[in-house]
C-alpha cells in the first residue's frame, strides 16, 4: 500500500515556468547568447546552478556560473513578485488536501531552490500538508539523477515500496524510475515538449487520481 506522495512542484504543482522561462531567456538575451528552445527543454528538471553550468560549457562563457544564477533569480523574483496570474495546477489543491486528510504523507522534492519554493508555499499556503519540502540546490546533481528522490524516500515515515513520485518532466520521471520508485507522470499542457512515456501510470488532470487510487497502486517496478 501507498503511504507517501513525493511531489514535484514546478509543472505538477503550480505553473511558474513561464516565470522561469522568462527569467531564463531574458538572462540569455543579456548574455548575448542563442539557446535555442530544444535546448532549453533538455534543463528542464535540472536546478539553475547545473542549467547555467551547461551554458557555459556550451557557449564557453567566462562568467562565474554563481554570478549566473544569482542574476537569473533576481530577474525571477521581481517577476514572481509582479505576476498577478500564477495560480496553482488545476485539481491539485484538492488532490493535495484529499491525500493529506486521507492520512497520506507528502514530501516536496523540487529542482526549484529553497527561496522559490518557500515563495510558492508562502504565497499558496501549502505549508501544513507537507512533512519534508527537498531542494534540488541541495544536490551536486540534478534530474535524472536519483538523488533528491533518493533523499525525499529517506525522509518517509514509511519504506520507499510504501512511496510514489508525481513528476511531469522525461528528467523527473527518470530520476524516479533510477531510484527505484513508482512514477506517476502528470501530462500538463505547460510541458509539451516532454516525454512522459516511460511514466507507471499516466494522468492528464489530477481529477484521476485519490487518496483511494493512490493506497492502492502498486509500487513494484
Amino acid at each position: 500500500m501507498i503511504s507517501t506522495v513525493i511531489f514535484d512542484m514546478d509543472g505538477v504543482i503550480v505553473d511558474t515556468e513561464p516565470v522561469h522561462r522568462y527569467a531564463y531567456f531574458k538572462h540569455f538575451e543579456e548574455l548575448n547568447i542563442n539557446v535555442t528552445d530544444e535546448m532549453f527543454a533538455t534543463y528542464t528538471g535540472n536546478s539553475t546552478k547545473n542549467v547555467f553550468q551547461k551554458v557555459k560549457d556550451t557557449f564557453g562563457l567566462n562568467h562565474d556560473v554563481e554570478e549566473l544564477v544569482q542574476r537569473k533569480r533576481s530577474i525571477f523574483n521581481e517577476a514572481f513578485d509582479t505576476k498577478e496570474d500564477l495560480f496553482l495546477i488545476e485539481g491539485v489543491e484538492k488532490l493535495i488536501k484529499d491525500l493529506y486528510h486521507n492520512n497520506l504523507e507528502l514530501i516536496l522534492a523540487s529542482s526549484a531552490s529553497k527561496v522559490t519554493i518557500e515563495r510558492v508555499f508562502n504565497r499558496f499556503k501549502l505549508h501544513s500538508y507537507f512533512s519534508h519540502l527537498v531542494s534540488g540546490e541541495d544536490f551536486p546533481k540534478s534530474k535524472p539523477h536519483p538523488a533528491i528522490f533518493e533523499h525525499a524516500a529517506s525522509l518517509s515515515q514509511f519504506p520507499k515500496e510504501q512511496c510514489i513520485v508525481i513528476e511531469d518532466s522525461w528528467n523527473g520521471i527518470e530520476a524516479a524510475l533510477n531510484a527505484g520508485i513508482y512514477c506517476v507522470g502528470y501530462n500538463s499542457e505547460h510541458s509539451k515538449m516532454q516525454d512522459i512515456s516511460k511514466a507507471n501510470l499516466i494522468v492528464n488532470h489530477f481529477d484521476e487520481l485519490n487518496a483511494e487510487r493512490i493506497k492502492n497502486l502498486n509500487n513494484l517496478i
